[in-house]
Parts: structure tokens; sequence; C-alpha cells
């Protein structure tokens, strides 16, 4: 039986998240329509972009649907694009490669956002500037201190995006005080091809693309009515997952590893992290051989970002935080809705067994 320890890639489909899409698939309307069917079909997106809004703690007119999140990253960097931009040097690469002019700010070897560093990049030529910082991190699941940061930019009067992809629904509170906050669907247990950016009323936000007058005029194109209605049912489903009992069992997990190859180093493992992440390298196995290894067994996890065409470089994440010769060994093992203990008391198995191998065949050679 294979086991699937990649929910930071993308989370399996929830089966409210496959009934909704299922039943939105037979809405025959466009819900931009004024007739019966286009009425029925807007509902379902009212009805969505309640759910939406109510995960991120906001009002539903607050509430932009995208494609995805990459979608929604690049709306809100370019919207902006005549203001100075600083990004955390571990963002997603929806966010490092839209803007080449945008500035690093450093992060510490925990992982956690240089806030000295930050403060004294907002303080260079003050005036408005927006500041992108991931919620929480895809590779590491360390939580950057958005609270702090918002504080610092505002003082600053600066602007504040945070990619909340992997947050949303495995923490609370505080990547809703963002300007702007990035959700995804398939990150939540709905389909792919849905995602939001949560724009606060007070901010002023341009479209990017030439179209129709669809999300109140700042992303035009029909609505994908089928991912939007799975992302929404996964939005209300996603509080009853049992965050604590997920941690428990990550942290079990990262004990086994750990024990079996005490030379591992677990990136972020000071910090505080979302309850289901662990990435973990073995300065003497690459990531590639790692990954293959466990999916031979039936176990799959993964090298860093998912969002690399199938290639695995060098985590840029492991890089910033002061691991560059750790960058090719890190690995990521996700858990989510769908993942039991007996997952992780699999995927520990796995991990013993191939460096117990590993070990003997360097002793012997």
């Amino acid at each position: 039986m294979s086991v699937y320890l990649d929910h930071n890639a993308t989370t399996p489909a929830r089966a409210c998240a496959r009934q909704s899409a299922l039943e939105a698939i037979d809405l025959s309307g466009n819900a931009s329509s004024v007739h019966d069917y286009g009425r029925r079909a807007k509902a379902v997106l009212d009805h969505v972009r309640r759910q939406v809004a109510d995960l991120a703690g906001v009002g539903s007119r607050e509430v932009v649907f995208t494609s995805g999140g990459t979608e929604a990253n690049n709306l809100a960097l370019q919207a902006f694009g005549a203001m100075p931009l600083l990004v955390s040097a571990i963002e997603h690469p929806s966010v490092l490669n839209v803007r080449k002019d945008a500035q690093r700010v450093p992060v510490g070897a925990d992982g956690c956002l240089d806030l000295a560093a930050l403060e004294q990049l907002l303080a260079v030529n003050e005036g408005p500037k927006l500041v992108s910082v991931m919620a929480a991190n895809n590779e590491t699941g360390v939580i950057q201190p958005i609270e702090a940061i918002v504080a610092l930019a505002h003082e600053h009067g600066a602007l504040v995006h945070s990619d909340a992809v992997q947050a949303a629904g495995k923490m609370d509170g505080i990547w809703q005080q963002a300007d702007l906050v990035t959700l995804s669907g398939h990150k939540l247990g709905g389909i792919q091809g849905a995602g939001a950016l949560i724009v606060r009323k007070h901010v002023s936000l341009k479209a990017q693309m030439g179209g129709g007058g669809q999300e109140l005029g700042m992303r035009p194109g029909t609505e994908a009515l089928p991912a939007i209605a799975a992302f929404g049912a996964a939005a209300k489903d996603v509080v009853n997952d049992d965050r604590a009992g997920m941690a428990s069992w990550r942290d079990a997990l990262e004990r086994e590893l750990v024990s079996s190859a005490p030379e591992a180093v677990v990136l972020g493992g000071e910090a505080e992290r979302l309850p289901n992440t662990l990435c973990i390298a073995h300065p003497r196995i690459d990531a590639e051989t790692m990954v293959m290894s466990f999916d031979l067994a039936g176990v799959a996890i993964s090298a860093g970002s998912a969002c690399s065409s199938g290639k695995m470089a060098a985590s840029h994440v492991a890089t910033a935080m002061g691991y560059e010769g750790l960058a090719r060994n890190a690995v990521r093992l996700s858990l989510g809705w769908s993942t039991t203990q007996e997952d992780c008391q699999r995927a520990a198995a796995v991990w013993k067994d191939f460096v117990t191998r590993f070990e003997e065949r360097h002793r012997a050679a």
C-alpha cells in the first residue's frame, strides 16, 4: 500500500470537494449570464465566496478568485509594479520570479525573517512600498512573524502581501492581518484550478489582464466553477482537521528519523512550524536519491518546491538559511487530512532501512 506524504505540493481532494465539483459541473450556466442557468451558477459562486471569506476572516467582496496561488501572487505583485518591492529570501518561486527589481530580505538560521534587516530596507527612501512575506514556508513549515511584519510595514507606510497557501487551514489568525493574501484550493483538499487573492477594502487593485468585469473587475474571465466549488467545500471542511494529532505524528516521525541518523539536520526545527511539515537533510545522502528510494518503497515525499517541472534543484530556502552545504540534501515530508499514524510509522521504517543499508555499503567500501 502506498503512502502519500507530499501534501504541501497538493492535497488529495476531500469527498465534500469532489461532490461539490461534480454538482457544479452539472450546472450549465455562466455566472455572468442573467437567465436562470446563469443565476444558479452565480448563486454557487456567491456561496463559495462566503465560504472562502469565512476561512480568511474577511468580507465576501474582498475575495477575488483566480486560477490558483501562482496567479494570485502575480496579480498582487504586478498590480503595484511602480512601487518598490521587498520579498523574503525564502519565498515561493511565484513570488521570487515575478519582479526582477525586488529586494530580498534575509532570514536567520531558523528560517524566520530578519526584522532588523526589513526595517532598515523600509527606512531607505521613505515612501509607499510593498512587502511580500509568506505566512509559513512551503519547504520547512517555519511560521513567519506576520504580525510584527505588518506592524513594521504599516509604520513605514508600506502594504503587506502574504502568500498563505500553506498556512491557511493549518494555523489561525496572523496571516489574515496582511493587506493582500494568497490562497489556493488544492492545498486545502480542493481540486487544482482555483485560488484566491484576498484584497482588503482599503487596497486599490488594478486588473492585470483585459477582458470582462468578472471578480469586481480585478480578474477578468469566466470563473472555473467546479474548481471554485471544490475550493469552498474544502475551505469549510479544513477547520475540522486534527492539527494537534498531526503535529504529534510529525514530531514522533522526526524523532524516529533523527534517532536513525543522528547526523541529520532538521531545517527550521528550532522555530515555530506548521503542524504537518518536516524538512530534514542527511549530509551524506542527496535529496534525489532519498526521494527515489522512498518512492520505490511506496512512500511519496519531495525535495523542496513542487513547482519546478519535476526538476530537483538545490533548495534556495536551505541556502537562504545558511545551509548551503545541505541545499541538495533536504527532503520534505508533509502530512495532511488523509494521513494516518501508520503512514508516518511506515515512512520512519523506510528511512531507517535505507540509512542502514547506506551505512553498510559505505563500511563495506
